[in-house]
């Protein structure tokens, strides 16, 4: 999928769209607290379109209010990054940037990326928002992975769950988190129960844990020479391979 084909995926209503250019200053003034931060602002970033603005008047789904958070829009964003961008950051401080969540489609050269975030009230400030929790990223599907087709009908707006915005981004949130499974377990779903998305988003974080002692102790036994020390190397490894096997099932 290319940006086109994201932002097509989503089935915005027309009277939603906006379609216009915001300046870099918005995350240089109010996202980058450092001046390493603002560089790569300046730098990284070719330029920033605002798609369209989600709200009770452009698509008929109610605000959102509680004692941790208000969304009253969600805006679709679309960022085109230059090819040494530290993609990673420039996403972190869009969404700090935005008061409202967002939806951001990131384009880096041939790849292309969604991320969404949850936002609340700050603690510390009246009035001022802050993310809660680190931003979900994946990157679009290729048209040779079996789910792509699955994926683009899963972003429709008129797919997600319109009792409220906050429902409605957690929807989104859900069906990215639905690709990331796939990518590890073969298999696009979108679960319907709360609980058991919760346990899936936990399952991927261990997954992607385990990966990476897995990777280092295969790479351990690889290079140890004792062969006292190669079996608890073995033996630590099958327990991680035990316990992914695990994690697995739970997506």
């Amino acid at each position: 999928m290319n940006r086109t084909d994201v932002v097509a995926a989503l089935c915005l209503p027309a009277a939603a769209r906006v379609d216009r250019r915001v300046p870099k200053t918005l995350l240089v003034e109010h996202g980058a607290p450092t001046a390493a931060d603002r560089r790569q602002v300046n730098e990284g970033i070719e330029h920033i379109q605002w798609v369209a603005a989600l709200k009770p008047t452009t698509i008929g789904v109610a605000a959102f209010r509680d004692d941790a958070r208000e969304y009253l829009e969600i805006a679709v964003i679309r960022v085109a990054l230059r090819e040494d961008a530290r993609t990673q950051r420039l996403v972190e401080l869009l969404h700090r940037a935005i008061p409202y969540p967002v939806f951001a489609v990131t384009e880096q050269g041939e790849s292309v990326a969604l991320s969404v975030a949850h936002k609340r009230w700050s603690q510390a400030e009246a009035q001022k928002t802050v993310l809660d929790g680190e931003p979900v990223t994946v990157a679009a599907p290729h048209e040779r992975e079996p789910y792509a087709g699955a994926f683009a009908a899963a972003l429709a707006l008129g797919g997600q769950p319109q009792a409220s915005l906050h429902a409605l981004y957690q929807g989104w949130l859900d069906t990215l988190l639905a690709l990331q499974a796939a990518r590890v377990s073969g298999v696009f779903r979108i679960l319907p129960d709360a609980d058991r998305r919760a346990a899936r988003r936990d399952a991927l974080a261990e997954c992607e844990r385990l990966d990476v002692e897995i990777a280092r102790l295969r790479a351990a036994a690889k290079k140890e020479k004792q062969m006292a020390r190669q079996v608890a190397i073995n033996q630590e490894l099958k327990r991680a391979e035990a316990a992914r096997a695990v994690a697995l099932a739970r997506l």
